[in-house]
């Protein structure tokens, strides 16, 4: 998405930043993992595809997503200095016909040394409060393998409620609205945005 490639939203914890050609390396690196392949329901890409994914993750109106550094962990090599090494990414998707306010929201923290220090629960209420301030999100939608324990009760603490489950796909859909966010993820001011990439 156009409206973020030159936006960073920093948090005490995390800097989000936009997905460019120098994260892809590690980033197609963690998708090698069957694990995350598993977490995140993904296929594994070749080099070339991932480069050509983070051209359209860059071109695609309907998508927005930003790379999570983790502010106590090193620059990632070869990635800029941004303040925070490389730890996972947040994304929004705008797929639901019905209602175009709605998007669809996935977080991946990909760096096991980042797991369970607050960084998805501080990413994801950044995230959200720029996507309702400035994307014009009301609804936010969050698909989770039933599974995944970790994201189902992350989820709930950020007010997101139970709407339906795919037997197929063992997976819950969960959701929010941008006027009922938890005061602690929605709180105005709530990271500092900065465009000087």
């Amino acid at each position: 998405m156009k409206a973020n490639q030159n936006l960073t939203i920093e948090g005490h914890k995390s800097i989000l930043v936009p997905y460019r050609r120098e994260h892809v390396l590690p980033y197609h690196a963690w998708m090698a993992s069957p694990a995350l392949q598993e977490a995140t329901a993904s296929e594994p890409l070749t080099l070339e595809e991932e480069y050509e994914m983070q051209q359209s993750w860059c071109e695609d109106e309907q998508k927005c997503t930003f790379i999570i550094l983790d502010k106590a962990r090193p620059d990632t090599p070869g990635c800029g200095n941004h303040g925070g090494g490389m730890a996972g990414d947040v994304n929004l998707f705008w797929n639901d016909h019905d209602d175009p306010n709605a998007a669809e929201i996935e977080v991946m923290v990909a760096e096991e040394g980042s797991r369970r220090h607050g960084l998805a629960r501080e990413a994801l209420g950044m995230f959200m409060a720029y996507a309702a301030d400035k994307l014009g999100v009301q609804t936010f939608r969050a698909k989770i393998g039933e599974a995944n324990v970790a994201s189902l009760s992350l989820f709930r603490t950020l007010g997101y409620r139970h709407v339906s489950r795919s037997e197929y796909f063992k997976e819950a859909t969960m959701e929010v609205r941008a006027c009922d966010l938890q005061p602690l993820s929605f709180a105005p001011g709530y990271g500092t945005y900065s465009s000087d990439l």
